[in-house]
């Protein structure tokens, strides 16, 4: 699950850059120039999934592949965890009382790995994607 996403800015009548997502179109902000859109884009992107898809259990969208010379705002790593985890739980059908059972948790464990407001630990979001059969991946790469 790769949950970097394409992102156009669009300059508006007033100076500022309107940032958009095709595949989130729920994800919409405004900044005063292109690194304020981003960093607002990153902010609307992870609102938008974590708020929005998973408040109502739908599934999180593919991204799209960017055209050429397209911006990119990816979803920060401990958040694409705890999609990933959400993602596979909905793919599996598995409720959070029978992963906290997998885990040997409480199921309150399992509500707060899927917080993002919580800090959960990366092996611990590990052991929870083990236990849907999937395996993290981490990807680093060069900043353009």
């Amino acid at each position: 699950m790769h949950l970097e996403y394409p992102v156009t800015l669009h300059p508006m009548k007033n100076g500022t850059l309107m940032a958009k997502f095709v595949d989130v179109p729920e994800a919409l902000t405004c900044g005063r120039d292109e690194t304020e859109a981003l960093r607002l884009a990153q902010e609307a992107l992870v609102l938008a999934l974590t708020e929005g898809y998973m408040a109502i259990r739908r599934r999180v969208p593919t991204p799209s592949k960017p055209k050429r010379g397209q911006r990119t705002v990816a979803v920060p790593p401990l958040v694409a965890a705890k999609l990933a985890v959400f993602q596979a739980m909905l793919e599996e059908g598995v409720t959070q009382v029978e992963l906290a059972a997998r885990l040997r948790q409480d199921d309150r464990q399992v509500r707060r790995l899927l917080d993002v407001k919580h800090h959960s630990r990366l092996d611990m979001l590990d052991r929870a994607l083990h236990a849907l059969g999937r395996q993290m991946v981490l990807e680093v790469k060069k900043v353009a």
